[in-house]
């Protein structure tokens, strides 16, 4: 089965909002987007986030990483310096725009998916306030 990367992302998405509801994560949004300044020019940059939820008071905006199980490395690898910086930003302006304090619990978490397309199967690794 062959399936293009960014289908691969959207069902990742899935399984990953499916996994939080089993987890008792209630689903605030879901690809999030928003202008935001670019780190290294003047530009706007579009900044994204997957999956906002919460659980018990705690606000997590979730990025979602998808592969196939075939490559060589962890999904959740993909999130580099740059994209951690871009994604507390995007946290702070969904905050502000939803007017709850920015000192007010929240995090970022990682979900690294791998997909099995051959025998249908996932591997969901979570990983909780993955970016300080």
């Amino acid at each position: 089965m062959n399936i293009a990367s960014k289908q691969l992302g959207i069902f990742g998405e899935e399984i990953a909002s499916n996994y939080l509801k089993q987890k008792k994560y209630k689903i605030l949004e879901k690809n999030y987007y928003s202008p935001l300044p670019n780190l290294t020019n003047d530009k706007l940059d579009k900044g994204e986030i997957d999956i906002i939820a919460k659980k018990h008071g705690v606000i997590s905006f979730v990025e979602v990483k998808t592969i196939k199980d075939n490559i060589n490395f962890n999904p959740e690898d993909k999130v580099n310096f740059q994209k951690q910086k871009k994604l507390i930003k995007l946290a702070e302006i969904w905050l502000n725009q939803n007017k709850i304090p920015l000192d007010s619990k929240w995090q970022i978490d990682i979900i690294g998916i791998k997909i099995d397309l051959n025998n249908k199967k996932a591997k969901i690794r979570h990983f909780k306030n993955a970016v300080c």
